[in-house]
């Protein structure tokens, strides 16, 4: 599908964006294995969460969706049965990484896959830990890629320095520490989000942190049944910041965003950059925090970005090199190479696509560089069946001269598929 893009005489109104994704995932994986009837409340929309309702039905979880919400029968920790079948975790990395850490405590076999982009992704770096914790695990091409089959069983807490910072390992790591014997230790090499610790708290698990290290102790009861409103994805919410940040006359404010500060780093970047925003009152909705963020047309400038602030905002990086493309100075992303493995190589595929545009960027082996510049040109442009490359371009379609094409536009309903709406909702000719 194509999708075409002008810039619009003006961007102004209000969007609540869709709820948080990575939160949605989890919401509804810890609830299938506590005890008791949870409702989950603005769930991501998209084909993603679908996936993990089909997987956790495969294992025999009743979910039914109900007046805008889910209603999750939990089975606790002991209660997951055998799929009959072959799970399909669709394109989403965040089902495959966290289900087979479920999995992995369980004592039978079972097999994930996904579609052809989640089969290329690495996913060696969850089949390794699993193994030292007593599961287990196969995969395609040496045990690094799926298909995965997995033969859970007795495990064992261990002590484990995960070598990047990324909250699905993390997170895969956590929920099978959920059936070990002993403890579960894990030190991460910068701090990566923290839904899953906040949930498995909430639901009366014992999870610590010290430094750089988390700690959680397996329960001696069983998981309580949470009820969960999500709050607004601030992934989906960067797309309107930086599209209010870079058009000249705008002015967008995004509802109910969650505010998690693992989570905030794109506000740290867009203000180090020069954006004018207004972050309202903060208020707790279940376990998370969340505000309104108000942003009006700003001049930007180059930055550097990299350490400590990518596993915050490695999901906004794309939007972010869209907003590069428009600041005044030099933007340099570093300490990124984790991009190479999500739904496409967003590195590569995004320096090539903003080249259409115009754009000076460099492409290095971790990040890019870019040198802004006061204009892009409207162009044809593809997706690489990736959801969030499909909305920067389309962004950048927004601030561009003449007509930008954005082929593969349907990609945008792996996570957010109001967002052609709300894009048309918010130009003003």
């Amino acid at each position: 599908m194509e999708q075409r893009v002008r810039r619009p005489t003006r961007l102004e109104g209000e969007v609540t964006p869709p709820g948080d994704k990575s939160i949605s995932h989890r919401a509804l994986i810890m609830n299938a294995v506590a005890r008791g009837t949870a409702r989950v409340t603005n769930l991501a929309p998209g084909e993603d969460l679908l996936s993990t309702v089909g997987c956790l039905r495969a294992l025999g979880v009743p979910l039914t969706a109900s007046d805008g919400a889910w209603v999750v029968t939990g089975v606790g920790l002991a209660g997951l049965k055998e799929p009959s079948n072959v799970m399909d975790a669709g394109n989403s990395g965040t089902t495959m990484r966290l289900v087979s850490g479920v999995l992995a405590g369980q004592p039978f076999l079972s097999v994930l896959t996904g579609d052809g982009s989640l089969r290329s992704r690495p996913m060696g770096r969850v089949v390794q830990p699993l193994r030292l914790m007593g599961a287990q695990v196969w995969g395609r091409d040496g045990d690094t890629r799926a298909p995965l089959a997995i033969r859970g069983g007795k495990l064992r807490g261990i002590e484990y320095a995960l070598p990047v910072a990324s909250a699905q390992l993390k997170s895969c790591l956590l929920l099978a520490g959920l059936f070990a014997q002993g403890a579960t230790v894990l030190k991460e090499p910068a701090p990566s989000r923290d839904h899953t610790e906040r949930l498995l708290r909430a639901m009366g698990v014992t999870v610590a942190h010290e430094a750089r290290s988390i700690r959680l102790e397996p329960p001696i009861s069983p998981l309580r049944a949470l009820d969960i409103q999500v709050p607004g994805d601030m992934s989906a919410a960067a797309f309107w910041l930086v599209a209010g940040a870079i058009h000249p006359q705008a002015r967008i404010t995004l509802r109910q965003v969650g505010m998690n500060p693992y989570r905030t780093g794109v506000l740290d970047v867009l203000r180090a950059m020069g954006a004018r925003l207004k972050v309202g009152v903060e208020r707790q909705v279940g376990a998370e925090p969340v505000a309104d963020i108000t942003v009006e047309s700003s001049e930007l400038r180059g930055t550097e970005l990299g350490g400590d602030i990518i596993p915050r905002t490695i999901d906004e990086l794309p939007i972010l090199a869209v907003a590069a493309a428009m600041a005044r100075g030099r933007t340099v992303i570093r300490d990124a190479a984790e991009l190479r493995g999500k739904e496409s190589d967003r590195i590569g595929a995004l320096v090539r696509e903003l080249r259409r545009f115009g754009a000076q960027v460099d492409e290095q082996p971790d990040g890019m560089t870019i040198e802004g510049r006061p204009t892009l040109e409207g162009t044809c442009c593809a997706s690489h069946g990736d959801h969030r490359l499909a909305m920067s371009l389309a962004v950048a379609g927004l601030v561009a001269e003449g007509e930008t094409s954005v082929d593969g536009a349907e990609a945008v309903n792996i996570s957010y598929p109001s967002f052609w709406q709300d894009l048309s909702s918010l130009s003003v000719s």
